[in-house]
């Protein structure tokens, strides 16, 4: 017997390969120099220390966030949404500003102004932290047994969590407006300083982690 080893031949099976899934990937920057959001907070240096929803944080350069209705009617196209954009329009479905996006953003910026005031941060930046410490990484779904429901814990994909916590920021301002004289801008960069602090007493927060525990004793 040789001692070489018989060289290695690749068999082909006839199969087709699987489709490539693809994460939406940055666009590329703008040939022109685009001005700060509303004028004011720069886009340089925003942090993004979750890995998973770092593809799903549209943060590019814009002066206003208002996308006209372009990305409407195609699904998971709202990841190409900006994500003060995304917030304005989680704050129309709270009954007071439905249908009025121009009232919708005006609060995202006095909320944002009140937030630069108080912490002396970009509120771009305390926005992002606020999401990732609201984003919920397991929830509880419920499986079919014959005629039993038994309620399962799955893991919350990307796209998901920041869903659910920009739904929640926006809800926790609603619902404090209308438990106080505050109003809702105020309210809003609570909200925000609340679950960017990763703070119990913030709605978003508090959500995620009622979700979280029951997911656990899910297992």
């Amino acid at each position: 017997m040789s001692g070489n080893p018989e060289p290695i031949v690749a068999v082909e099976t006839g199969e087709e390969p699987g489709p490539v899934v693809q994460r939406p990937q940055p666009p590329p920057p703008p040939p022109f120099a685009v001005p700060p959001l509303f004028g004011k907070y720069p886009f340089e240096g925003i942090e993004v220390h979750d890995p998973g929803l770092l593809p799903y944080l549209y943060l590019h350069p814009v002066y206003a966030p208002h996308s006209e209705g372009r990305l409407t009617g195609r699904p998971f196209l709202k990841s190409r949404m900006h994500l003060v954009e995304r917030l304005a329009n989680h704050l129309m479905k709270g009954g007071k500003f439905t249908g009025k996006k121009s009232k919708a953003i005006a609060t995202v910026r006095k909320a944002f102004d009140e937030l630069a005031q108080k912490e002396g941060k970009n509120p771009l930046q305390l926005l992002v932290d606020a999401v990732e410490n609201a984003a919920p990484r397991e929830e509880v779904t419920r499986l079919q047994f014959g005629g039993i429901s038994v309620p399962r814990a799955v893991d919350a994909s990307p796209a998901r969590r920041l869903n659910v916590a920009i739904r929640n920021l926006a809800l926790g301002a609603i619902q404090a407006s209308r438990k106080s004289t505050k109003p809702i801008h105020t309210c809003l960069a609570d909200e925000i300083r609340l679950a960017a602090q990763g703070d119990l007493t913030s709605f978003a927060v508090g959500r995620k982690e009622e979700v979280e525990r029951v997911a656990q004793s899910a297992r």
